[in-house]
């Protein structure tokens, strides 16, 4: 096992430095390209004073982001992924708690990247783009990784931004041993195949699935990561074609999208071995579905932000059972505990909370020392997800974290959609719920009674919500009520509101 994801880089650029590394439209980079590139950002960052600190990347999925990532962990800082869809609104309080000692981000968001680094007071601010700003532009150079940009294993790799139960952002620490590990213990179940692997990623390059299950795979196994800068049902058929895949990482939304596309059954997918599936919970008959249209199974699995991407895993030798997100990756612990106190251990069949064990977990939340004791007792990381183990060791998800909504593999919290439209003054009660969507996987609904006397409607709200929030947080349907049910002590009742008459 190698000690951080930058050693792999190094490894790869060492033992194949021409093998093609990374794939985004017309950008290939082979291996010894692509740890150039990251040495010559790293040396950027260095020259720049950035060392020791955190580096906060704004950029979508392109060959910018992987360069961006290992750069800054090669520079000897801990970077922070940022989802560049968030508003202003969303972003200030991020920007303001990760403490960036710089900013790299999409040249195409500098109207709003800007303002805020200046308020902020972050001196080093990176646009990246197309042609000169291209961090890909030291392919050529002589620049390699050194022995001084190889991360100590026990330093901090990561920070990344998990809205926990309460909407409230909480910044996950995770080092480069954690890393190294959660890929070693991936490949113990889904073994990829040493520099034959090609894997297609259409999912965010700035989660912490896409960074464990795409580009720290690939690079564990010298493998191919093929980037797609957003997901098309189209653009992703074509991908599995033309680039010969082997691998697609996806979530429920994305299988469901492809299932549905009218030219599917004319597709041929021969190289195909598997799909992964993370994020939520892949209907058994979309797994189905997607087996008998491609001939290669879907392996289902279960991690979060705090456990550096995936835990649990169905194989893909061995068996494999639907409905269930798999057996614990080697050298990882699973207990079921009594949701109440979390103390009593369950034997199998029963249901309670989650809690895990094992080298690739987080160090804890960034400044939250109190959230962290929560989290982590006695040496188990409680997650407050919900589920059961069968007899064989199988794991089952009941509920993630209660109210949370999972629209198009991104995580929302209803709580901070619903603060927002708190936010209009014709808005006199709210409440946000997740509801069946069959191309996001899942979408939100909301519930608003209006102020009396105010003349809002649906599109007044929507217009509101679009101001302040990113595209996939804004709610699919707005419903105007006159009231809101409410629990005997008088909080919002959504167990009623997802009942067959409200949801």
């Amino acid at each position: 096992m190698f000690p951080t994801a930058v050693h792999m880089l190094a490894a790869a650029a060492s033992a194949s430095p021409d093998r093609e590394a990374l794939v985004c439209g017309a950008e290939r980079l082979g291996y010894e390209e692509y740890a150039r590139c990251v040495a010559g950002f790293a040396a950027m960052l260095r020259a720049a004073g950035v060392r020791g600190g955190r580096v906060a990347v704004i950029l979508g999925n392109s060959v910018d982001i992987c360069i961006a990532l290992l750069g800054a962990q090669a520079a000897g800082v801990q970077v922070a992924p940022v989802n560049p869809l968030l508003t202003e609104h969303e972003l200030a309080p991020l920007l303001a708690d990760i403490d960036a000692a710089a900013i790299v981000y999409d040249a195409a968001l500098s109207e709003l990247i800007e303002p805020l680094a200046q308020r902020l007071g972050v001196r080093c601010r990176f646009g990246v783009g197309a042609g000169e700003q291209s961090l890909a532009r030291w392919r050529s150079t002589p620049a390699s990784i050194g022995p001084d940009m190889l991360p100590r294993p026990e330093s901090l790799a990561l920070l990344l931004y998990t809205g926990g139960t309460t909407g409230t952002p909480k910044g996950v620490d995770l080092t480069h041993a954690a890393g190294a590990h959660g890929v070693a213990q991936l490949n113990s179940l889904v073994p990829a195949r040493m520099e034959a692997e090609r894997l297609l990623c259409a999912t965010p390059l700035c989660h912490i699935y896409s960074i464990a299950v795409g580009m720290y795979n690939m690079l564990y196994c010298r493998g191919t990561l093929v980037i797609l800068p957003r997901y098309a049902p189209e653009a992703v058929l074509d991908a599995l074609e033309a680039e010969s895949i082997t691998m697609l990482a996806g979530g429920p939304t994305m299988f469901v999208g492809l299932l549905a596309h009218e030219s599917l059954a004319r597709r041929r997918f021969p190289h195909l071995r598997c799909s992964y599936s993370g994020s939520s919970a892949l209907p058994e008959e979309t797994l189905r579905r997607w087996e008998l249209a491609t001939g290669a199974p879907v392996l289902e699995g279960y991690g979060q932000t705090e456990t550096g991407g995936g835990v649990v895993f169905n194989p893909l030798e061995g068996v494999r059972k639907p409905g269930s997100v798999g057996v614990p990756m080697a050298g990882v612990e699973v207990e079921i505990v009594d949701a109440s106190t979390g103390n009593t251990v369950l034997p199998a069949g029963e249901t309670g909370e989650i809690r895990l064990r094992g080298p690739q977990l987080m160090s804890g939340y960034r400044g939250r020392p109190a959230d962290t004791a929560a989290a982590w007792r006695d040496g188990w990381l409680y997650t407050t997800d919900i589920g059961h183990l069968d007899a064989d060791g199988y794991l089952y998800i009941s509920d993630r974290k209660k109210d949370m909504v999972i629209v198009s593999g991104f995580n929302v919290y209803p709580r901070a959609v619903e603060e927002v439209l708190y936010r209009h003054p014709g808005v006199l009660e709210a409440a946000v719920i997740g509801v069946a969507d069959e191309y996001q996987g899942e979408a939100l609904k909301a519930f608003v009674v209006p102020r009396p006397g105010s003349r809002i409607d649906a599109e007044v709200i929507v217009q509101h919500c679009r101001a302040q929030l990113a595209p996939y947080k804004v709610p699919r349907r707005i419903v105007l009520v006159a009231a809101l049910p409410k629990t005997s002590v008088g909080k919002i009742d959504k167990k009623q509101l997802r009942g067959p008459d409200g949801a």
